[in-house]
């Protein structure tokens, strides 16, 4: 038994090593680490367990026979990520670089399932090149047979992709189904057709990094949510990320016990507004003066930057804050921003995060390039996801909110279960100005001096109309609030919230606007 003990370490002793240092070295000089160092970051030290160390692939042709490295080149397992349970997955792209055949797809499936039937997360470090063509279209089934455990697992565990190499074609689709998705500058890239393709095609000249890298995914296609310059500082933020997550959908998001105090005033918030509505500034130190520590982990930073999306902790308890940012485009609302906040409150409704949405917002962005984009079907997204979340939901009006936005951003008649405002705002069906321009046309127009009298119907409309306490009289505001005491108003209407239940009509699923 002792010999055959010692047979088994010696080839999981080469099973772990890998192909050899050649291939080691010429993964790091392009700045890459191998998959066990990035699996080594991600989890907990010493808590990985490895599921099908020694699979081997059984193609034959093309001299694959005469190759078959252990765990055909992906790694898979679980171990914890700060005492819970994650499952893993990364490729190992010295072997066959990465690329994807029968045996290592079918390892995919395998840790996969698992992850479904434990109800833990699952993160993929995806650096590949592809289908391994060798093995034709069985390598394209492994692709479907991930592709539907994907969608299966959708809301239900979380699932995150970090791209840390190239992922091309079809294997392209994966990340893209998942809930997050992280790249890593000048080393990841992700295309349906690459460079080549595009040349041969088009006549376009374009780098793979100008086609498909992390910088072009964060800020202009919003296939990517993160970028960072380098792994260690990706897989840290994956780390922090995962401790903002519930494991399933059937758990809350775990506790943090902090010092900030519940009841601390947000006088600051006096100042960082201006009160003009005309007038820009950053949301993002609102939300940094109300949560706990001014600690917030921004989604889609560089992307639609006119809508904050943000996963952070009030009291210790984990919210998604939606917030209009008049500090770009003026907050208004247009198709990209639409996108990224119907998928944001998506997916914290899918997994037990109270939502929490800050206002100020001008109306819908004008043009013809919005109109012909479909902004009415775009728009509609974030309308349909809002009506469909049945998590705890509180909309705060900071200043504007104009028309069809404000209803758009979580209003009390769209399903809010509480909606507030602060003494300056102005809820209304458009502002001021435009209103007496369109109300008092005709006695603007034929008034001896149009401008006096114009000035003085929008004194008379917003003195009428557009007064603080409009929406309040009304009970369409809940209650208008001080500004000092936002931060102890919210936590107070969550703790309150946090035993809501609310039942979704019996039906398969609905059909959201696309």
């Amino acid at each position: 038994m002792q010999s055959q003990v010692d047979e088994l370490r010696e080839i999981k002793a080469s099973a772990h090593r890998g192909p050899g240092e050649r291939a080691t070295e010429a993964q790091r000089a392009k700045g890459k680490l191998t998959a066990r160092e990035r699996i080594d970051l991600l989890l907990d030290e010493d808590s990985f367990c490895e599921v099908e160390p020694l699979r081997r692939h059984r193609a034959s042709g093309f001299g694959l026979e005469a190759k078959k490295p252990y765990t055909d080149g992906v790694i898979t397992g679980w171990g914890t990520v700060q005492g819970r349970t994650v499952f893993v997955y990364a490729h190992d792209f010295r072997i066959f670089g990465g690329a994807l055949g029968e045996a290592h797809a079918e390892k995919i499936h395998k840790v996969m399932d698992l992850a479904a039937s434990a109800g833990a997360p699952l993160v993929s470090l995806n650096d590949g090149a592809g289908a391994r063509i060798q093995e034709g279209v069985t390598a394209l089934a492994g692709y479907g047979g991930i592709f539907r455990r994907n969608t299966r697992a959708s809301g239900v565990i979380p699932q995150i992709s970090v791209m840390l190499g190239p992922c091309a074609g079809g294997a392209a689709y994966s990340p893209a189904l998942t809930d997050f998705v992280f790249m890593v500058r000048e080393t990841s890239q992700m295309f349906i057709t690459g460079p080549d393709v595009v040349r041969a095609v088009t006549g376009e000249e374009i780098t793979q990094n100008g086609l498909g890298g992390a910088d072009v995914h964060a800020e202009t296609s919003g296939v990517a949510h993160f970028a960072y310059d380098d792994e260690q500082s990706c897989l840290e933020d994956v780390r922090f990320l995962l401790s903002l997550l519930p494991s399933n959908n059937r758990e809350l998001p775990p506790v943090a016990h902090g010092t900030d105090p519940v009841d601390r005033t947000t006088e600051a918030l006096l100042e960082l507004v201006p009160s003009d509505p005309s007038r820009s500034y950053d949301v993002r130190g609102v939300i940094e003066e109300v949560v706990d520590d001014g600690e917030h982990f921004e989604v889609h930073p560089s992307w639609a930057p006119n809508l904050v999306c943000t996963l952070t902790r009030l009291d210790g308890h984990v919210v998604g804050i939606i917030a209009n940012n008049p500090g770009a485009m003026a907050g208004v609302l247009d198709i990209e921003a639409s996108e990224k906040g119907a998928r944001f409150v998506q997916f914290c409704d899918a997994f037990n995060i109270p939502l929490v949405t800050l206002v100020d917002v001008p109306g819908f962005l004008p043009g013809v390039d919005q109109e012909h984009g479909g902004i009415i079907r775009h728009g509609a997204k974030l309308l349909y996801a809002y009506c469909n979340a049945t998590v705890p939901r509180i909309s705060l009006v900071l200043r504007k909110a104009y028309g069809g936005a404000y209803i758009v951003m979580d209003s009390r008649s769209v399903g809010a279960d509480l909606s507030l405002a602060w003494p300056g705002n102005e809820i209304a069906v458009m502002g001021a100005q435009g209103a007496a321009d369109v109300v008092f046309r005709r006695e603007i127009k034929a008034a001896d001096d149009p401008e006096a009298v114009r000035q003085q119907k929008i004194k008379e409309y917003t003195a009428e109309l557009m007064h603080p306490y409009y929406a309040a009289e009304r009970g369409l505001v809940d209650d208008v609030i001080d500004p000092g005491d936002t931060r102890a108003v919210l936590i107070r209407s969550l703790a309150m919230l946090r035993t809501k239940h609310a039942d979704l009509p019996c039906r398969k699923h609905g059909n959201p606007p696309q």
